[in-house]
């Protein structure tokens, strides 16, 4: 007997940390900052997107076991902000046999939604939720703080980067893999333990990856006007060649693929292609939205308007 019922699995609530209040850029406190949040209308620094992402792993590892860290790619919408002390839950539908992606979402525990995603694996699984909105983008008026921007722009060179255990992950990131570890939300000892991973190394967790792939994001050398303060709006990740390896080196490759513009935002789309220490081999990328508050730049409202 066979049902149309679309069966979801659920994580257990959990409340993620918040380890950017020290974040630095441009000279100037994030949006993580408590003081820098209120300031521009928020009740706290939030809680980074990407951190949400440790609690879709058991999820999507039960759907498809270790092709997931393999193959697997994590495409997300962020929809509300979380501030320490909110408790989360992860939810992912659970596809028919044999299917290559699937819905997946996070909610508070009153039920406001946080973030919704699209989940796949490999090459094939169709149009990721990001491409989706991406497609539908309308080109953007006039820019101010993203006017020296252009769709095709490439990073000032190729970035080499590598995470160690205890690296401190720099002004962006102030901490290292063991303190994130200490704190995550969903721990594996496949994160530390070359013995317990399959493959026979420690792999970085999805959420980190988003932290080495922004490690140095300040060498591409982007010419956005500042200060301003910018946040996450949209983030994806996909591993090709997966997984990613604890103290392994790679090569970074960014380009600037869409430019848009909402009421309070100013947007630039890029896309991070990683490659293996040699620079021949491709096997992650990742796609992020850099949403930059408008209110955040000084006088933006006269500068507009002439």
């Amino acid at each position: 007997m066979s049902f149309p019922t679309v069966l979801s699995l659920a994580g257990p609530l959990r409340q993620p940390r918040q380890m950017l209040a020290d974040q630095e850029y441009g000279g100037h406190s994030s949006i993580h900052d408590d003081a820098m949040a209120e300031k521009l209308g928020f009740r706290a620094g939030p809680i980074e997107g990407p951190t949400h992402f440790s609690q879709f792993q058991p999820l999507l590892a039960r759907i498809w076991d270790n092709a997931w860290f393999e193959r697997g790619c994590i495409s997300s919408h962020f929809l509300n902000m979380v501030v320490e002390g909110e408790a989360v839950r992860a939810f992912a539908e659970v596809p028919v046999n044999g299917a290559t992606s699937t819905r997946a979402w996070a909610e508070k525990a009153d039920g406001t939604p946080v973030l919704e995603a699209s989940a796949s694996i490999g090459p094939g699984a169709g149009p990721t939720l990001l491409e989706q909105r991406m497609a539908a983008l309308r080109p953007p008026g006039k820019l101010l703080i993203l006017e020296d921007l252009k769709v095709g722009m490439t990073g000032a060179k190729d970035e080499r980067v590598r995470m160690d255990p205890d690296q401190n992950m720099g002004a962006l990131y102030p901490f290292s893999l063991n303190q994130k570890l200490a704190v995550i939300t969903e721990n594996s000892p496949w994160y530390s333990d070359a013995s317990a991973s399959p493959w026979e190394r420690p792999i970085i967790p999805f959420e980190m990856l988003s932290v080495l792939f922004e490690y140095t994001s300040r060498d591409a050398a982007f010419p956005v006007k500042g200060p301003a303060v910018g946040l996450f709006a949209d983030q994806e990740i996909r591993l090709i060649d997966g997984p990613l390896f604890v103290g392994e080196d790679y090569v970074l490759r960014r380009e600037i693929v869409a430019l848009a513009e909402s009421k309070r935002t100013e947007s630039y789309w890029v896309r991070t292609r990683v490659f293996d220490a040699r620079g021949e081999k491709q096997v992650a990328e990742m796609l992020l939205n850099h949403a930059t508050l408008k209110d955040s730049y000084a006088g933006y409202a006269e500068a507009a308007k002439s």
